[in-house]
């Protein structure tokens, strides 16, 4: 009878995108062969790079090996080495050690800096994991406890060097960075509690997925709460002010993403013009239903009409498919340019989304950080420039969650570093109001007296 897996199908989803999209070969399961280190390195030895998982009742931990199984006896250095955590089918942390592998007598022990921080005990079920582990790892109260089950797996397909190992891991690291960095973020100056950040651009170029992916990267798995669609008129109706609730600790976070109709080439089809005034301004509710051919007016029962700093937008986001970019119409240029006239009008710090870069797994091949370069062409980011007059530092790219259903750090990266961008942004636009600004800023009110 074969011998199957106890990984799930996303979990083992979620081990083949963290190496890279490899494939995994089950070579040695401690429930059916002999739970001993000499039946583990019979099994094991001279298979190439491995994957060790150890599973518990509510998380799986392993551990990653460039290299072949140490020998009894044997020891080797500088192995490139990392350290994974998987909680309710999503990858917690990972950590890159250089690290020494060594058995001795029962046990396969990993050495940093001649502390042990990874033992495995297989004839007793038994796993040690040093206390500095415990907390990067977002693993609690386990220290030296019998596990449920042992797996180790052959890694097909992964490249035989230390420096894409060394990138791959890198990334992840990015990744919880920039996490922690946004879980402490305030806004500048004290001036609000929440920036407001209002995603416009046209039909089907990514604006919910944009927000659904955000939440979906703080929420540890992939969600679908905003609808979205390619039909070739606008799936989202209603304005949506969404908030996101950190699944670390259940907070709310420190921004609101502000959902609207998408903008139509055509007069009287898709987003008012004079709309978008009232949403900057801060006089649209949540859920409000966009009627292309009539605005809201002051009249409308649900209009706010004493908005303060806290109720107008902090940051805008003009969206793009950067697929569609050449192909942009006259029409839909001009209505740009003419959203943008309203946004500069009232003052408000911009940033250009570019969504659905198919290539982002190239920034693998590279340094991650370089996303510019090496994700997409610069004349197209010098097609954007030229079009919203956006300094380049401002052109973000991302690809969305929108078909997927597991997770991909790369992908976390880019969504975090663009929403990191956008609330910096806000930040400098908070910093440059005049002094004393609380209440209302309507377009005349940022203009100099003459």
């Amino acid at each position: 009878m074969a011998v199957t897996t106890r990984l799930t199908w996303n979990e083992e989803k979620i081990l083949q995108k963290l190496l890279g999209n490899v494939s995994l070969s089950l070579l040695y399961k401690s429930s059916v062969h002999e739970c001993s280190i000499g039946e583990m390195l019979d099994k094991c030895n001279h298979q190439g790079p491995t994957i060790t998982v150890i599973y518990f009742h509510n998380c799986i931990v392993g551990a990653f090996l460039l290299g072949d199984y140490p020998q009894q006896g044997e020891s080797y250095r500088n192995q490139n080495s990392f350290y994974f955590s998987l909680k309710t089918n999503k990858t917690e942390t990972t950590e890159i050690l250089n690290v020494e592998p060594r058995i001795i007598s029962k046990k396969l022990e990993f050495y940093s800096s001649n502390d042990i921080i990874f033992s495995l005990i297989p004839q007793e079920s038994k796993i040690f994991i040093h206390p500095s582990l415990l907390t990067p790892l977002g693993i609690k109260h386990l220290y030296s406890t019998n596990y449920l089950e042992c797996e180790v797996f052959r890694v097909e397909g992964i490249k035989d060097d230390k420096s894409y190992i060394r990138r791959i891991t890198g990334v992840a690291q990015y990744r919880n960075k920039l996490l922690s960095e946004l879980r402490a973020y305030t806004p500048c100056a004290d001036l609000v509690s929440k920036i407001n950040i209002l995603l416009l651009g046209p039909v089907g170029s990514g604006k919910s997925s944009f927000f659904n992916s955000v939440k979906s990267v703080f929420q540890g798995h992939v969600t679908r709460q905003a609808a979205v669609g390619s039909d070739v008129t606008s799936i989202t109706e209603l304005y949506r002010m969404y908030s996101i609730q950190d699944e670390k600790d259940g907070k709310s976070l420190p921004f609101i993403l502000c959902d609207t109709m998408g903008l139509d080439e055509k007069e009287g089809a898709g987003l008012c013009m004079d709309d978008i005034s009232h949403i900057l301004e801060g006089c649209v509710p949540d859920r409000y239903h966009f009627r292309p051919q009539q605005p809201i007016t002051s009249r409308h029962p649900t209009f706010i009409t004493s908005p303060s700093l806290k109720d107008r937008i902090h940051c805008v986001a003009y969206v793009l498919d950067i697929n569609c970019i050449d192909s942009l119409s006259f029409e839909m240029v001009a209505k740009f340019k003419q959203v943008q006239k309203i946004v500069l009008n009232y003052g408000e710090s911009h940033v250009a989304l570019l969504t659905k870069v198919k290539n982002y797994h190239g920034v693998l091949q590279e340094d991650f950080l370089n996303m510019n370069n090496t994700m997409t062409s610069q004349s197209q980011i010098m097609k954007i420039q030229a079009m919203l007059k956006i300094p380049i530092s401002n052109i973000l790219m991302v690809e969305n969650y929108a078909p997927e259903w597991e997770q991909d750090p790369l992908k976390d990266v880019l969504i975090l570093s663009a929403l990191r961008q956008m609330l910096r942004t806000a930040d400098d636009y908070l910093d440059d109001l005049p002094p004393g600004i609380t209440g209302s800023i309507r377009p005349q009110a940022l203009r100099p007296t003459l």
